[in-house]
């Protein structure tokens, strides 16, 4: 049997962050190997993965950035279980490193970015790792990407929200000022789409049978339903549109309206919203 000293214990707690008991147990279970006792805590990990994966992980970090030409971006979500951990300097470095790999790659789903490598192990193994350092359950929820002539990214105070957007190609001075303002409104405003036509049909179909209900609620005849039910789609049209709702800057105007303003050749392509618990 290996004789394993409280150095040892601590040069494997240095390396790996985990708990003095843990890193002696796999010492021990290793028979003093550091590799194979890597090995044993990252298996440990996986293990508390699946252990833990009926625990909510709503906490986290949501970040967006872009290349520095602008012409793609991307956002992504890393989740964990307490604002604790979501502050904690490695899991922030760690979601920045995925970030920036997925910039640099021009990652183009999700599944694509998870087996990418960060310091010789795959982002999923590198999740599974912090895993096993913090005891919480954690996932690569959500990732996001625009390509586009033009995309800007705004994070939110506190990195819980951020947003990202795709526009056409417009050389000016005032465009990037104009790309940050509307990455701000769809931070503030929450759109569920661009225009009225880009509204997905089911979303439709039910602001329309809740504004049937409503109407049917409030006692209004059978056959007013539909012609009520419809003016409410509007409103909710003014609402949830990015082009048709009340720019925050310029409260009389539309964004459309500010947009045009600029450069009426100027137009929004696709944006993206994410935010920890929605």
């Amino acid at each position: 049997m290996a004789n394993i000293t409280a150095a040892d214990v601590n040069k494997l707690r240095q390396q790996t962050g985990v708990g003095m008991m843990d890193c002696k147990n796999a010492l021990v279970e290793a028979e003093g190997d550091f590799e194979k006792a890597i090995d044993i805590l990252r298996k440990k990990g996986q293990k508390l993965a699946v252990k833990r994966a009926e625990r909510n992980a709503n906490e986290g970090i949501v970040i967006a950035r872009t290349t520095s030409d602008k012409t793609f971006g991307a956002v992504v979500m890393l989740n964990c279980e307490t604002d604790f951990v979501a502050k904690n300097k490695e899991f922030i470095d760690f979601a920045n490193k995925i970030l920036d790999l997925s910039l640099e790659k021009k990652v183009n789903s999700l599944d694509e970015l998870t087996v990418l490598t960060i310091d010789g192990r795959t982002i999923s193994e590198g999740v599974t790792d912090l895993i096993g350092k913090t005891g919480e359950k954690m996932e690569l929820s959500h990732y996001e990407f625009i390509s586009s002539p033009k995309v800007y990214a705004y994070n939110h105070q506190g990195n819980r929200l951020a947003t990202l957007l795709g526009m056409s190609s417009t050389i000016y001075a005032e465009i990037d000022q104009i790309g940050h303002e509307i990455t701000m409104q769809i931070a503030a405003m929450n759109p569920v789409a661009i225009d009225k036509n880009d509204v997905p049909q089911d979303i439709i179909n039910r602001e329309i049978e809740v504004g049937k209900d409503q109407a049917r609620e409030e006692g209004k005849p059978e056959e007013m339903l539909e012609k009520i039910a419809l003016g409410k789609l509007n409103k909710f049209y003014k609402d949830n549109t990015l082009l048709n709702q009340e720019f925050i800057r310029d409260g009389k105007l539309t964004v459309g309206e500010y947009l045009a303003k600029a450069d009426k050749d100027l137009k929004l392509n696709s944006f993206f919203r994410l935010m920890l618990g929605a």
